[in-house]
C-alpha cells in the first residue's frame, strides 16, 4: 500500500498561484486514482480534483479553470496546479488514493490519505 506526503502549500495573495505536490511511496502508485480534497475551518471535507490511472481528470464546479491536477508516474508524484486563488480557496489541502475508484468525489471512496497541507489566501 502507498504512503502519500503533500507538499507546496503556503501563504499567497488572491489572484496568485501555487502548486500543490503529492509524494507516494510504494510500486503500485500508477495503478491509483489519486484526489485532492480540502477542509476548511469549521466545513465538512470537500472534494476538489481527481486523476484516475488513465488520466481521465474530474473537478468540482468551483475551481473549474483555476486549477489543474496531473500526474508524473516516473516520480510517483501528483500535483494540483491552483491559479487565480480566493480567500475561499483557503484550507487543508489533503491527497487521497485508492486502487478500484468508485465515487471520484466522495472522500469514502478513497483509503490512503496523507497529512495534509495548509494553504492560505489573503484578501
Amino acid at each position: 500500500q502507498v504512503q502519500l506526503v503533500e507538499s507546496g502549500g503556503g501563504l499567497v495573495q488572491a489572484g496568485g498561484s501555487l502548486r500543490l505536490s503529492c509524494l507516494a511511496s510504494g510500486r503500485t502508485f500508477r495503478s491509483y486514482a489519486m484526489g485532492w480534497f480540502r477542509q476548511a475551518p469549521g466545513k465538512e471535507r470537500e472534494f476538489v480534483a481527481a486523476i484516475r490511472w488513465s488520466g481521465s481528470t474530474y473537478y468540482t464546479e468551483s475551481v473549474k479553470g483555476r486549477f489543474s491536477i496531473s500526474r508524473d508516474n516516473a516520480k510517483n508524484t501528483v500535483y494540483l496546479q491552483m491559479n487565480s486563488l480566493k480567500p475561499e480557496d483557503t484550507a487543508v489541502y489533503y491527497c487521497a488514493g485508492v486502487l478500484r475508484l468508485a465515487d471520484y468525489n466522495d472522500y469514502k471512496s478513497y483509503d490512503v490519505w496523507g497529512q495534509g497541507t495548509q494553504v492560505t489566501v489573503s484578501s
